[in-house]
């Protein structure tokens, strides 16, 4: 068994760590590119920390509504959350597959296993009435019209390429499955949890969990994962080896060391939009503010390598 060293991480690995951008989108890619992802998870493991692996789904989820949308009249809906659902336990199973092999390969004694993970959020947050999120595929002004109309959808225009779905992504408040997780996470076991931001549910009258359509964010399901199993550690895997401000500018400058006070500074000064980066800083100032010690944000080429002196880009509290 492999010889524990006390400390725990949470691991959120971004959409590129299986689906690559210009590639097809084939299951055998998908699995090609979740073998390549696990080096840095795999170290980690060799050092001795609890884990817990979270991940995207943004492409997946959408291929997913795509078919839901293409099986329309012949098979029936699917609602946003079970597709959400859905894709947690597929890609959760690839994740575990090739990470189980990986771990067997290097003589690592470690066991794996996904858990569907259900999030907490409020029914009332501001994201349900006015929801921002684009999902899905494009359609042209007449479909978003009637869609509105038929399936009472909210459909805006994106990026002048046509006008898509818009869901809500509400804020997430905690984890239904954390203290199993925890317990599993604490016992060696590394555990894929939230994928896909975790299925969004809310507390009823009658204090029942009932879902709803909506997705939440990957980057800050995971911090609120990290937060309830007391995880000391949140490293956040992305396309980039270090956060920039003033990024694609002539004075971009590469962020190495900062603390909470100066992330909070640089995201309101604009420096994090919410389509890039922001998500990722929000979460890390949540993670440290709960009792987090550190964030680190790096990519998955340099996983490995997260804890060396210069790699990544560290946020630590005051």
């Amino acid at each position: 068994m492999t010889q524990m060293n006390g400390k725990s991480a949470v691991i959120a690995l971004g959409g590129n760590a299986i689906t690559q951008p210009g590639m097809e989108d084939t299951i055998a890619n998908q699995f090609a590119n979740t073998r390549r992802s696990l080096d840095g998870i795999v170290d980690l493991a060799k050092a001795g920390y609890n884990l817990a692996i979270s991940h995207g789904n943004g492409p997946q989820v959408g291929n997913a509504i795509l078919r839901v949308e293409l099986a329309r009249g012949k098979a029936p809906i699917l609602p946003l959350g079970i597709c959400v659902a859905d894709t947690g336990g597929g890609m959760g199973y690839m994740i575990e597959q090739s990470l189980q092999n990986r771990l067997k390969q290097e003589g690592l004694d470690r066991r794996v296993v996904t858990i569907i993970s259900q999030v907490i959020v409020d029914r009332n947050d501001p994201q349900i009435a006015h929801p921002t999120k684009f999902i899905g595929q494009f359609y042209t002004e007449e479909q978003a019209h009637r869609f509105t109309k038929e399936r009472r959808w909210v459909m805006k225009p994106d990026a002048n390429r046509g006008w898509r779905r818009v869901v809500p992504s509400p804020q997430p408040l905690s984890v239904v499955e954390s203290e199993t997780i925890k317990t599993l996470v604490e016992q060696g076991t590394i555990v894929i949890a939230v994928g896909g931001g975790g299925a969004p549910v809310y507390i009823d009258e009658k204090g029942n969990y009932e879902g709803l359509d909506a997705v939440i964010d990957k980057d800050l399901a995971s911090a609120v994962l990290g937060r309830d199993i007391n995880s000391e550690i949140l490293m956040i895997l992305t396309s980039v080896d270090k956060v920039a401000i003033n990024y694609g500018k002539s004075d971009e400058t590469l962020l190495h060391d900062i603390t909470l006070s100066q992330a909070r500074q640089y995201y309101d000064e604009g420096h994090f939009p919410p389509g890039s980066m922001g998500p990722k800083i929000r979460a890390a100032m949540q993670f440290i503010q709960d009792g987090g010690k550190e964030v680190i944000i790096t990519s998955i080429a340099n996983a490995g390598r997260a804890f060396d002196a210069g790699v990544g880009t560290r946020i630590r509290p005051d």
